[in-house]
């Protein structure tokens, strides 16, 4: 299995990170196996009725990375390259994550390998509904408490919360987060992720201020992360010029509305043809230049193939392990980029999620601006935790991010001892 996973390339390069951070560390070899390999990795076949009434058998996984600090938290991502070793990789990174932001929880994450896209809204409800019940022996809130991904969404959550609740007797909201506020979601859950990500580069853009005049960005991927993302960019006065996503990309020079584009996203289900746009190629937008390029969908998208191309001031990663370490390599070499590493850019949705956790265990509601005013207070504090930890000790603001989280998570498993 150790090898299997490290064949994936999406877990070699979360490994190799790893990897990096512990030498800086300098972790025992005991305590650097204990934290790099996941408790749990489980995998679950699926069968559903599909509508055309043939039967399919599809793939669901959830990892585990660890318990030490409390329940493992992470999305579920519905997605036809959905596999073990990315599904691996991503819990891993969660882990680091939740441990940087000082969240009392390890890190999770789950997927189906399927297209939600060709899929019927009752046939993503069964698909839903027996993964849950699949996987229900290993879930609960104080032991896995999952989250909307990439083609899942609150209606997705909302299912799952039925499943427990039925097993439960009784409905128990803190299973997962990311739920409709009626069922005592959270208010600001939603584009939190989005927003964490634009408040972090425009917190970056201050530090660079006499680099940078009449900011620009673009935003590759705009799904829920990067779709906030640019809304709350446009809000600070930051033009957004290009965007894209599965169906192609387009950019205006002079900014486009971030607003009328999500309207016409709503209707179309695309950005193509949005009016007063021109199309262009999605690989040659991500080397247009801007002040703020911001990777908001899968992996691997940044690697060495274009990093010496890039012409972006700042690199906020909204995706999780957007950049490669080769182009991470390139990157460091050139210098002039100033990067916003993955575990710290894109934690607000964790960090919100903890926060509708922690309402539901109290049975108490917050307010969005109560939210939103909670989560900036915390990503400012972990983004200036990050830069001053790499420049008091010259390391790259990657290795000192996860360094500061894996350091949490190693103290912690050293303090607890290792059970015979």
């Amino acid at each position: 299995m150790r090898e299997d996973l490290l064949r994936h390339p999406v877990f070699k390069m979360a490994a190799e990170q790893f990897d990096r951070s512990a030498d800086f560390l300098k972790l025992t070899e005991d305590v650097r196996e204990r934290c790099k390999w996941p408790k749990r990795l489980i995998t679950v076949t699926i069968p559903i009725k599909r509508d055309s009434g043939k039967t399919e058998v599809l793939f669901g996984y959830r990892v585990q990375h660890h318990l030490s600090r409390g329940p493992v938290k992470g999305g579920l991502r519905f997605h036809p390259n959905v596999d073990l070793g990315e599904v691996a990789a991503l819990a891993m990174w969660m882990n680091w994550k939740c441990a940087l932001m000082g969240l009392p929880f390890g890190g999770g994450k789950g997927g189906v390998a399927c297209d939600p896209r060709t899929m019927s809204n009752h046939e993503l409800e069964n698909v839903t509904r027996r993964y849950t019940s699949e996987i229900l022996p290993f879930i609960g809130p104080e032991t896995d408490v999952m989250a909307p991904d990439m083609g899942t969404n609150e209606q997705t959550m909302a299912w799952i919360t039925d499943v427990y609740a039925t097993h439960a007797g009784h409905l128990v909201p803190s299973i997962v987060t990311g739920k409709p506020v009626i069922l005592q979601g959270s208010e600001g859950r939603t584009e939190a992720t989005g927003h964490g990500v634009a408040f972090l580069a425009a917190r970056a853009l201050k530090r660079l201020n006499s680099k940078v005049k009449e900011p620009t960005a673009i935003v590759q991927g705009f799904g829920n992360v990067g779709s906030h993302a640019a809304r709350t960019l446009e809000s600070y006065g930051i033009k957004v010029i290009a965007v894209s996503d599965v169906t192609g990309a387009i950019h205006a020079a002079d900014g486009l509305s971030i607003s009328d584009l999500m309207d016409h996203v709503a209707k179309t289900g695309s950005v193509k043809d949005f009016p007063g746009s021109e199309v262009v190629n999605p690989d040659a937008m991500l080397t247009m230049k801007c002040s703020i390029l911001i990777p908001a969908a899968l992996e691997r998208v940044i690697d060495e193939s274009n990093a010496a191309d890039l012409q972006c001031v700042i690199l906020a990663e909204g995706a999780n392990g957007p950049t490669t370490t080769k182009a991470d390599a390139i990157i460091e070499k050139r210098g002039d980029i100033f990067l916003i590493p993955d575990i710290l850019c894109n934690a607000g949705g964790v960090t919100c999620s903890y926060f509708e956790w922690v309402q539901n265990l109290q049975r108490f509601q917050w307010s969005k601006q109560e939210v939103l005013s909670k989560l900036d207070t915390m990503m400012a504090q972990a983004f200036d935790r990050v830069v001053s930890f790499a420049e008091r000790n010259e390391i790259p603001i990657r290795v000192a991010a996860l360094s500061l989280g894996i350091k949490e998570v190693a103290d912690v498993k050293s303090q607890r001892g290792l059970y015979p």
